[in-house]
């Protein structure tokens, strides 16, 4: 019986890390998704993965697409990307490492930040990008 009250004690657990690994995937999935409409030069498709907040500062397909322009070069045009840490950050709100060569052959680091939308909907709240800090050999 004590077995049984110990298995079922930790179901929760079990089924938390499951939730978390969907949110995952989800989570890259959207990310994946904008990177590559950005490659295809699908600029509606890439603000269609922005979350409200970011269209409300930019509330034109040709606006955010300005400023991904000017700011975001490295996300606009990866030669390659993969996706690394993953963190829960709170109540519908994750974190995504993603690591990108740029145009220019650099590497870089991506940070975005994803919101849950009341649709069940991952949506990128923010990037945050620099240089990243490799050794070529």
């Amino acid at each position: 019986m004590r077995r049984i009250l110990a298995v079922l004690a930790f179901l929760p657990f079990l089924f938390s890390i499951a939730a978390h690994a969907g949110d995952e995937v989800a989570a890259q999935a959207t990310i994946d998704a904008q990177l590559k409409a950005f490659l295809a030069g699908d600029n509606a498709g890439a603000y269609s993965y922005a979350a409200p907040n970011v269209k409300q500062i930019f509330p034109t397909v040709d606006t955010f697409m300005s400023m991904v322009a000017n700011g975001y070069r490295p996300v606009q045009k990866p030669q390659s990307y993969s996706f690394g840490k993953f963190e829960w950050t709170g109540d519908g709100k994750i974190a995504q490492q993603v690591l990108l060569v740029g145009p220019d052959g650099k590497d870089y680091e991506a940070l975005y930040t994803l919101e849950l939308q009341p649709d069940g909907v991952w949506r990128i709240t923010g990037v945050s990008l620099r240089a990243a800090n490799t050794l070529s050999t």
